[in-house]
């Protein structure tokens, strides 16, 4: 499993809120334009570029509406201190960390928990609301049906503290042959 590099907390979540509910390939598109606005790419993403950044010029990179008001929400709280630095994160439970992300529109709980595996490799996290986790685990264990949130949580209390392990090996299940 390896971790996805960001240049900071902000350009990764900005990243999460672009690619929600798209394809890989329009997602890195749509980021790939609005990254381009700014010195370096990804690397010159800042709040205060952001901020900088009409509306109309965003809109145009293909990002809607409420993609929008998540980014304008999430530069206002950078700039205001609310968003953990990667500094602070690593002094934070997953529950804190969690809980500073989704007060930012357009951060749900299950981008909060990707942010958590992937981008600082916490070794505990389960998203048991995360759709192809209780396909895996279905398939992997030979149930015709998938898990509820709920016993997918009390079966994953055997993988502590290795949760993202077990989730990450469930997902490699998706891949294999059947």
């Amino acid at each position: 499993m390896e971790l996805k590099k960001a240049p900071s907390v902000f350009a990764a979540l900005a990243e999460v809120i672009v690619y929600q509910q798209l394809s890989n390939k329009a997602a890195a598109t749509i980021f790939g334009r609005l990254c381009a606005h700014f010195p370096r790419g990804n690397r010159g993403l800042t709040p205060e570029r952001l901020a900088a950044l009409s509306d109309a010029k965003i809109r145009a990179c293909g990002i809607s509406r409420p993609k929008l008001k998540g980014l304008r929400d999430l530069a206002r709280r950078t700039a205001r201190g609310e968003v953990p630095t990667l500094a602070r994160t690593r002094k934070m439970t997953d529950s804190e960390v969690a809980d500073a992300l989704v007060a930012i529109h357009g951060i749900g709980r299950w981008s909060a928990e990707m942010f958590l595996m992937f981008r600082l490799g916490r070794p505990d996290v389960l998203p048991v609301d995360d759709y192809s986790l209780r396909k895996a685990h279905a398939k992997a264990f030979g149930k015709r049906k998938l898990p509820t949130s709920e016993a997918l949580a009390k079966t994953g209390e055997k993988w502590r503290p290795y949760r993202t392990v077990a989730s990450w090996y469930l997902w490699q299940t998706l891949n294999a042959p059947s």
